[in-house]
């Protein structure tokens, strides 16, 4: 479940395409769709670790607690692809 989140949580930042499949018809990909695709990925992860806890037994019931702690997590693992896209010094091709 751990590495399901570090890919997810790393996918927006790794390519120009929305999800890794749809393209977007802009050279770069803005970062408010890519903020956006990550939200949106957080929920997919959530939704699928819910569904095996469901099919394992009684999924437990969770507070605000939980989900903010899942969502810094989710913002931990994403920081390796947020340092390529962003951070990391690009050499001139001139």
């Amino acid at each position: 479940m751990i590495l399901l989140a570090a890919l997810a949580a790393n996918l927006p930042f790794l390519n120009e395409r929305l999800f890794g499949v749809v393209p977007t018809g802009r050279p770069l990909k803005p970062t408010w769709m890519r903020l956006l695709e990550l939200a949106l990925l957080y929920a997919v992860v959530r939704g699928i670790a819910y569904g095996l806890e469901a099919s394992a037994g009684n999924a437990f019931v969770q507070g605000w607690e939980f989900y903010a702690i899942t969502l810094c997590l989710f913002l931990v693992l994403a920081y390796p692809g947020f340092v390529y896209r962003y951070l990391r010094r690009r050499r001139d091709k001139a």
